[in-house]
C-alpha cells in the first residue's frame, strides 16, 4: 500500500461532495466529471471539514465490509454464494492470494487508515481542540483496532510489518488524542466523538489485556450513549453509502443467518427468504434454506459503532464473576430469556457473557476480536477439520485471523521478500 495512492483517492472522494454542492452548470454544453477533481484545487485547511468527513465515511464503508466477512469467518452467517474467495472466509482458510481479501477487506480498511492519517498531518488552527483532528483520530483509532482484531499482522501506509499489539498501541494513541482534543473542544459533536473514542480505547485496552485501563474507560462512558453510522438508499453509490449487510442480502443473496443464531431471542431478527416480502433467494442454490437477517432490513439501516452497552460488556469482562452474572441476567431479560442458571465458575460465566454479547452485537463486527481474545469462551465458531456446510469445498481450516494479501506484501518495499 502506497500512502500517496490512498491520499489522492481520499482527496477525490472528499472533493466530490464539495464540487457537487458548490458548482452549477451555467453552460449546458460544458460537462464536468463529478467523480474526479484536480487535487491542486483543494485547499487542505479550508476543506479540512470535508476531508475529515470523507475519512469518517471511508471507515464506515470499510466497517460494513469487515462486518460481513467477519460474520462468515466466525460463524454468524453462512456464505450463501458461489464465489470461492468468499467461501474461503466461511471455511477459515483464507489464502494470501484471495482477491476478495485484497479488494473488499484490506483495501477499504487501509484506505480508511490512510485517509484519516492525511487529516492528522495537516497544519490546522487550534490543534489542541480542532474537531477535524478529533474526527480523524477517532476513526484512525478504529481502523487500527479492526486491523489488530481481524488481521494477523498490520501495515500502515507502506510501512513495516506491525504486530497485533503494535496496532492496538497505535489505536490507543489515536483514541487518547481524540478524547483529549474532543474534550477541549467542548461542542456537542466533539464530545460525542470523544465518547466514541473512549469506547474504542476501552475496546483496544481489553484486547491488549489491560483490563484495569479498559474498565476505567468503560466507566466514563455516559449512560444511554449510542453512536451509529447512518446510511443512504442511494442507487448510484450503494457500495459506499448504503448498508453493506442489506446490500449483500437483497442484491446478491450472500448472507444467510447461521443455524446457531436461528433462535428465539428479541435481539436476533430473521425470516425465511421464501416467506414474507420481498421473496429472496440465495445466490448459491447449494446453500440450503436462505435465512434472511432482519437486523438491517433496508439500505438505509444504521450500524451501531459505539455504545454504553459495549462499555458495560467491557467492564464486566474486566471485572468480577458477580459483575458478569449481573450483566448476563440483565441482557437475558432483554432478550426474553430466563435468568442464568448454569455453573458459576469463572470459565463458565465468561462463556455465557460472550454468548450474550454475540447476541447483542450480532453482525456488528465484534465477534472475531472477542474470539481471538477469549478462544475457549466464544462458541459456535466453524470447527477446524469439520466438513463445510455445502458440497464441493475442502474442510474447514484452522485460521484465527486473516493474512496480509499479496497485493500488500508483494508491493510494499518495507516487507522482506522470500
Amino acid at each position: 500500500m502506497q500512502f500517496t495512492r490512498f491520499s489522492r483517492a481520499t482527496v477525490r472522494l472528499a472533493g466530490t461532495a464539495a464540487l457537487l454542492a458548490s458548482t452549477a452548470c451555467s453552460d449546458f454544453l460544458t460537462v464536468k466529471n463529478p467523480s474526479v477533481i484536480d487535487a491542486g484545487a483543494v485547499n487542505p485547511v479550508d476543506d479540512a471539514a470535508t476531508l475529515a468527513l470523507s475519512g469518517q465515511q471511508s471507515y464506515s464503508s470499510a466497517l460494513g465490509w469487515l462486518i460481513m466477512y467477519g460474520s462468515w469467518f466466525t460463524g454468524e452467517a453462512l456464505v450463501s454464494e458461489t464465489f470461492p474467495t468468499r467461501n474461503e472466509f466461511g471455511r477459515r482458510d483464507v489464502l494470501a492470494q484471495n482477491g476478495s481479501l485484497s479488494s473488499d477487506v484490506w483495501f477499504p480498511l487501509s484506505q480508511a487508515a490512510a485517509g484519516n492519517s492525511l487529516i492528522i498531518k495537516l497544519a490546522l488552527p487550534t490543534p489542541e481542540s480542532n474537531i477535524n483532528y478529533v474526527r480523524a483520530h477517532t476513526w484512525l483509532g478504529y481502523a487500527f483496532t479492526l486491523m489488530a482484531e481481524q488481521f494477523c499482522q498490520g501495515v500502515v501506509a507502506g510501512g513495516p510489518l506491525l504486530s497485533t499489539n503494535d496496532m492496538l498501541d497505535s489505536a490507543i494513541t489515536n483514541f487518547s488524542a481524540a478524547i483529549a482534543k474532543g474534550t477541549a473542544n467542548g461542542t456537542t459533536a466533539a464530545v460525542q466523538l470523544a465518547n466514541v473514542a473512549r469506547v474504542g480505547r476501552a475496546r483496544a485496552y481489553l484486547q491488549r489485556q489491560n483490563k484495569a485501563a479498559a474498565a476505567a474507560d468503560a466507566a466514563l462512558v455516559p449512560a444511554g450513549f449510542v453512536f451509529s453510522f447512518t446510511h443512504l438508499d442511494d442507487p448510484t453509490n450503494r457500495t459506499r453509502l448504503s448498508n453493506r449487510m442489506w446490500q449483500f442480502t437483497f442484491d446478491r443473496g450472500s448472507i444467510s443467518v447461521a443455524p446457531a443464531f436461528r433462535i428465539t431471542d428479541n435481539r436476533i431478527a430473521y425470516r425465511l427468504g421464501s416467506q414474507g416480502s420481498p421473496v429472496l433467494v440465495a445466490q448459491d442454490p447449494n446453500s440450503g434454506a436462505f435465512v434472511v437477517q432482519q437486523k438491517y432490513p433496508t439500505y438505509a439501516s444504521p450500524v451501531r459503532v459505539a455504545s454504553k452497552l459495549e462499555a458495560d460488556y467491557i467492564a464486566a469482562e474486566a471485572g468480577t464473576t458477580a459483575s458478569r452474572i449481573s450483566l448476563i441476567n440483565a441482557r437475558r431479560a432483554g432478550g426474553g430469556q430466563v435468568p442464568y442458571a448454569g455453573a458459576t465458575d469463572d470459565a463458565s460465566v465468561l462463556q455465557e457473557l460472550m454468548t450474550q454479547k454475540s447476541l447483542d452485537f450480532y453482525l456488528e463486527g465484534q465477534r472475531l476480536g472477542d474470539w481471538r481474545r477469549n478462544p475457549t469462551s466464544v462458541t459456535n465458531i466453524p470447527v477446524a477439520g469439520a466438513q463445510y456446510f455445502k458440497p464441493g469445498f475442502p474442510a474447514i481450516g484452522n485460521q484465527t485471523c486473516y493474512p496480509l494479501p499479496v497485493s500488500e506484501t508483494d508491493n510494499n518495499p518495507n516487507i522482506p521478500k522470500g
